[in-house]
């Protein structure tokens, strides 16, 4: 039992990609959440990147924190929906937290690592992506 734990077999990988998965997209959801919530407080400040207006860029920032996590998670149309995830980390790695340390990067560098993870293994046996598959 416990060498089977510890081996590479595919269920132990679909089992760290599901972990992966969860994690990485319940946490996202938290903040998410908390943008979705304070949506008046901070539209009218809010980073433009793209130049589309600061309530739209927090819109974009909320789908991409709040919406596809909830893909992510279940393993629904999941590369899909890492796309605008990792592109949100992307900004506020690279655009929002631009001049300052690394370690004031290192919260959305976090959570860009498991998404580009994901991204590239496929959302794994335990999920609906693969439940269509069959």
């Amino acid at each position: 039992m416990f060498r089977r734990v510890l081996s590479s077999k595919p269920y132990s990988i679909d089992a760290g990609v599901l972990l992966l998965r969860l994690f990485s997209g319940l946490f996202m959801m938290h903040y998410g959440w908390k943008k979705f919530t304070g949506f008046d407080e901070r539209s009218a400040s809010f980073p433009d990147p793209f130049h589309i207006g600061s309530p739209a860029s927090l819109s974009l920032t909320i789908f991409g924190e709040l919406v596809c996590p909830v893909f992510i998670v279940l393993g629904l149309f999941t590369r899909l929906a890492l796309i605008p995830s990792i592109i949100t980390m992307l900004v506020a790695t690279f655009y929002a937290h631009a001049g300052q340390p690394i370690i004031e990067r290192e919260h959305a560098i976090s959570f860009l690592i498991p998404y580009l993870a994901i991204f590239f293994i496929g959302p794994g046996r335990y999920s609906i992506d693969a439940l269509k598959n069959k």
